[in-house]
């Protein structure tokens, strides 16, 4: 399907996400999207670190969701940086989303240990990839990155469908009712284009290989996992209270 030909569908609203949508193991393209449950540590070197984890002037009392660069939420002076690397039309990082990121966000971001920030893997699963993460950052922009990464997700249905084309895309955004004009702009003028390129190849870098990954001040952990799963990472990450 083409972008001109795709169908004019609703566009549901972020505050109503698909909380009982199934989730089929296998459902990302063949060894790209990361299993369920599976994860993997890694160490990452400093230097690494030093190179991802963005520092911040914004104020430490500014919770939850503090935007610095727009795709980032919490207190940038907390102890434990969260990078997530991820695909909006990935299957797992949808499940992430609605499963384990609200928790997450509640016990962690909130409370002033956590900082998190989302980048992509530019067109991991196909270029619908790509432009979906370029209107997230158009989107951010504007302040609203969040929203429209939510949005992107509660839109969700499969790879490749047409569902994240540029037209597409730009409903979403006047679903938000953002600047339409510099939205536009921006998506079709490709204004965050370098910067998607840029997450895919730092993500290479990294040896990232699949969506969704996360470094936790570092550590390179794979899959969505449960939020169990995560709150054992996060908390041996505050016991080691690394300097960043």
């Amino acid at each position: 399907m083409t972008e001109e030909q795709l169908p004019n569908q609703p566009v549901e609203e972020a505050s109503k996400p698909h909380w009982t949508m199934w989730l089929a193991a296998g459902g990302c393209a063949v060894l790209l999207c990361a299993m369920l449950f599976v994860g993997v540590l890694v160490v990452i070197g400093p230097d690494f670190i030093e190179q991802v984890f963005p520092r911040s002037v914004v104020p430490a009392g500014q919770l939850p969701r503090a935007i610095t660069l727009n795709n980032t939420m919490g207190n940038p002076n907390a102890p434990v940086h969260i990078i997530e690397y991820g695909d909006f039309q990935c299957p797992y990082c949808l499940k992430f989303w609605s499963e384990t990121e609200p928790q997450l966000i509640e016990e962690y971001v909130n409370t002033g240990k956590v900082y998190f920030i989302y980048r992509s893997l530019g067109a991991f699963l196909g270029e619908e990839s790509a432009w979906a993460a370029e209107g997230a950052y158009c989107a951010g922009d504007q302040g609203r990155f969040w929203e429209y990464h939510d949005t992107l997700f509660v839109n969700w249905n499969g790879e490749n469908t047409g569902n994240y084309s540029k037209d597409r895309l730009i409903q979403f955004a006047e679903s938000l009712e953002l600047d339409m004009q510099t939205f536009e702009s921006c998506l079709r003028d490709g204004w965050h284009t370098a910067t998607v390129d840029q997450d895919a190849a730092d993500a290479s870098a990294a040896g990232v290989r699949a969506t969704p990954t996360f470094f936790i001040n570092g550590f390179m952990v794979e899959g969505a996992q449960p939020f169990a799963v995560m709150r054992q990472y996060i908390e041996e990450a505050l016991r080691q209270k690394p300097s960043l």
